[in-house]
């Protein structure tokens, strides 16, 4: 029989609260994802006072007293355009071959809309993605006038443009640089996989040509452009700033936090009057007051955010210190379960203090996650970082003898001799990771 009832008990329970939640969000930020929050922030509550590193030429001036006078006198001589400093936007590849057909005079009015439109179907790679017969189905003409159109279009530059295949690609640039010749001809249409595994026997008998001359001619074809629309294809610059930067002092290194990465908030002292002139207005006192503690939790999280950092990146120069002393021959094994055993915070706390970060030193600007590398045996039991391995790895090989390319066996053998431990399969593993080609593809004659 069931029965029903209520009672009482106590358990402990772990709620995330908002602030809780905005102090890990704060903690896992770049210092560029950071600003942005804290404009938000500011823009969201009017008792934040955000005191932003302004990193434009002006804002370079103004950190200096006496440059920011000489600029002031200057720019009421000779005024400065801001819009002056903003790159041009780059031409797309459909506004440069636009710009192109434009120059071709006595065209029909049928054959430059043909060609407009086929130069509206390229991919950003420069092919041509729409087949001729669904063109001239779809633009009601005759296959032969958009062949014609497409020929008109193939000869624009980038050469090789709007070609429908990679082999018509490379053939398109061949004939126009003058190279074009029967043997060059034969290994882009019959032989570009044999060629791409570096197979120059193969070709050699089936083409009745000497290895020199396939190995020239093949030279000579990797020199051609594979996407040539490509140079148009405009990605979105990603620009660093590091959250960390790292000097070289006497006998050490000093760590310390960027401008960008310790931003200054504080609370605007205007509403702390305002709060004891609205005595009897209580939904106002209310509000502001609302927004003044979230501003203090607001702060307090940017204080842990700096302290743990620091802590973090203090660890890790330490625990890293031939790194910044030899390079990266000296760059060591390390977890982030060590960071956080030294440093005395939680392994996720160090995860996300270590996400999305850069840390600027003498040696060059790093990610901090570059600074964790697992562990390979080394015989006089030491252990190397993979970064070094993989270092040695690309050194073997710039060095070897390109007749006689080193397989990864061979590699691996003489990594040993240096008294690194490393299987023939970590070595491709890392070979590959490095996009490196194989011996068989690295072979020359």
């Amino acid at each position: 029989m069931i029965r029903f009832g209520l009672k009482q008990e106590q358990a402990l329970k772990l709620t995330m609260t908002p602030e809780l939640r905005q102090a890990i969000q704060i903690l896992q930020y770049s210092s560029a994802d950071l600003m942005s929050y804290l404009r938000e922030q500011a823009n969201e509550n009017p008792v934040i006072d955000l005191q932003e590193y302004d990193i434009s030429i002006s804002g370079a001036s103004s950190r200096q007293e006496q440059t920011r006078d000489e600029y002031s006198k200057s720019k009421s001589v000779n005024p400065v355009d801001l819009l002056d400093w903003i790159a041009e936007p780059p031409d797309t590849l459909y506004v440069y071959l636009k710009a192109q057909l434009g120059l071709v005079r006595g065209l029909t009015g049928t054959r430059r809309k043909t060609a407009l439109y086929l130069i509206g179907n390229l991919d950003e790679k420069g092919y041509l993605e729409t087949d001729a017969r669904e063109a001239a189905v779809l633009l009601g003409i005759p296959v032969g006038e958009v062949l014609d159109a497409l020929a008109l279009v193939q000869s624009f530059e980038p050469s090789g443009i709007a070609a429908r295949s990679l082999d018509e690609c490379l053939l398109l640039q061949l004939r126009r640089s003058g190279e074009e010749d029967t043997l060059a001809v034969s290994m882009v249409q019959r032989h570009l996989t044999d060629m791409a595994c570096n197979r120059l026997q193969k070709m050699s008998d089936a083409l009745g040509a000497s290895i020199a001359e396939i190995q020239e001619t093949a030279d000579r074809i990797r020199r051609l452009n594979p996407s040539p629309g490509s140079v148009f294809a405009h990605n979105e610059h990603r620009y660093i700033i590091a959250d960390i930067t790292v000097e070289k002092s006497d006998g050490g290194y000093l760590v310390r936090l960027s401008d960008l990465g310790s931003p200054q908030v504080s609370v605007n002292p205007y509403y702390g009057q305002m709060l004891q002139e609205l005595p009897n207005q209580e939904e106002a006192r209310q509000f502001i007051h609302d927004k003044f503690n979230t501003a203090s939790w607001l702060i307090k999280s940017l204080e842990q955010r700096r302290q743990t950092l620091t802590r973090v990146a203090e660890a890790i120069v330490e625990m890293q210190r031939d790194f910044f002393d030899e390079g990266i021959h000296g760059l060591k094994p390390l977890t982030q379960k060590e960071i956080a055993e030294k440093t005395g915070l939680h392994e996720s706390t160090v995860s996300r203090a270590v996400s999305n970060k850069y840390m600027q030193t003498p040696r060059g600007l790093f990610e901090l996650k570059y600074f964790f590398t697992s562990a390979l045996a080394a015989a006089d039991g030491e252990s190397a970082s993979s970064e070094s391995a993989k270092r040695r790895i690309k050194q073997l090989i710039d060095d070897e003898d390109k007749r006689k390319p080193l397989a990864d066996q061979s590699i691996a053998e003489l990594l040993a001799k240096e008294g690194l431990e490393i299987s023939r399969r970590t070595v491709a593993k890392y070979r590959e990771e490095m996009r490196i080609l194989s011996s068989a593809k690295r072979k020359r004659f």
